[in-house]
């Protein structure tokens, strides 16, 4: 099998098991809706600071959401002795990890992207913003999966795991959120955003390059 293939093999794998398990996909969604149409009715109907916290709540909600699915990356595959058969797999391991971690983003992150646009109506953004908006979180969301497999993988079968990956993993996704959110005020002051978004593709893709190969060896460790 050609690189590619196996990498794609493997995320529709993973694919067709989450959308077995839908009500763990529909979680992450329900999550993202939820918490962000919770401020405007918090803060109340103030069109400024509605507008003006809207890219903060967006980006920070995105991440919690995201955030949510990560213990669920590799528990299931490690229960049932599928990643061990994958470890001893002759087809790299490096790769097929890569491939989950392709799925985690596709069930996980592509959906809040796809959502935020709608969602940041309620803040009173324009459009040219939302547009910002949703570049920011498409090269953001998938640098949360890459940063989030790695503690994942660091926490498989620790007990108490969720809590530790939370503690491990926000501190990593601060600059993530800070240049995403970034991004969309400067758009809104008028200001260049290629800064912000460039800083963010050059972390993915540092992030596409590493992650995985951390990730495999904090498995093979968890595997031992």
């Amino acid at each position: 099998m050609s690189l590619v293939a196996t990498l794609m093999v493997t995320a529709r794998r993973d694919l067709l098991l989450a959308m077995r398990r839908k009500s763990d996909v529909m979680v992450n969604v329900f999550f993202f809706v939820i918490v962000v149409s919770l401020f405007p009715l918090g803060v109340g109907p103030e069109p400024a600071l509605l507008t003006k916290i809207g890219p903060g709540v967006l980006v920070v909600a995105a991440l919690l959401s995201t955030l949510l699915g990560l213990p669920r990356l590799f528990a299931a595959d490690h229960a049932d002795g599928t990643l061990e058969q994958l470890a001893l797999s002759p087809l790299p391991f490096g790769l097929l990890v890569s491939g989950k971690i392709l799925a985690h983003w596709l069930v996980c992150g592509l959906p809040l992207v796809l959502l935020a646009p709608v969602l940041g109506l309620q803040f009173g953004l324009d459009g040219e913003t939302l547009g910002v908006l949703m570049l920011a979180l498409l090269i953001a969301t998938p640098l949360l999966s890459l940063i989030g497999a790695i503690g994942a993988a660091l926490t498989l079968g620790v007990r108490g795991g969720g809590a530790l990956l939370a503690l491990l993993i926000l501190p990593l996704y601060v600059p993530a959120l800070i240049f995403a959110s970034g991004a969309v005020e400067a758009q809104m002051a008028g200001m260049s955003t290629g800064g912000y978004l460039s800083l963010l593709a050059a972390m993915l893709a540092l992030a596409v390059f590493f992650a995985p190969w951390a990730t495999t060896a904090a498995l093979k460790i968890a595997l031992e």
